[in-house]
């Protein structure tokens, strides 16, 4: 079930944003289409992009949330720093979490990687439910990142 609105969300994302090339316009659309996609499961779905040595807040769906994450500096500074994904079942249990909302109870955190290797950003998404991901999501997600990483840089 899980997989299939994965495979529904990967396709209609590669539709949305082919030869598309405003990146605001990009990740506007795609936070948008992934929440109307898995509904409910993602309490809010944003991006944040690196300038300098910090990552600022780009589009999202959601509720207000930081305006500016450091390097290393919770779940998506720490995506940033590593390169790799983070799925944290428990945002409580992670330390130096940054508590943008109180509702949100899990989360996975996604890199933007471009073709040279670099991390141009993240995507962000939350949950108001403990263990909401899994492999399946940052197998999803991370094949969502590519596809918008490939068309963006």
């Amino acid at each position: 079930m899980k997989q299939e609105l994965y495979n529904n969300l990967l396709e209609q994302l590669q539709g949305l944003i082919s030869g598309e090339t405003n990146q605001t316009s990009v990740l506007a659309n795609a936070s948008a289409l992934m929440r109307d996609v898995m509904g409910e499961r993602f309490f809010w779905v944003g991006f944040y992009l690196v300038e300098g040595d910090k990552l600022v807040l780009g589009p999202f769906q959601g509720s207000v949330a930081c305006y500016r994450i450091g390097h290393g500096r919770g779940v998506c500074g720490t995506a940033w720093a590593q390169a790799k994904s983070q799925v944290v079942p428990d945002v409580d249990q992670f330390p130096g979490h940054i508590a943008c909302s109180s509702l949100s109870r899990s989360e996975i955190v996604v890199p933007l990687i471009d073709g040279a290797g670099l991390v141009r950003g993240v995507l962000d998404i939350d949950s108001k439910e403990l263990a909401q991901f899994d492999d399946v999501d940052r197998q999803g997600l991370e094949r969502a990142a590519s596809l918008i990483a490939a068309e963006l840089w």
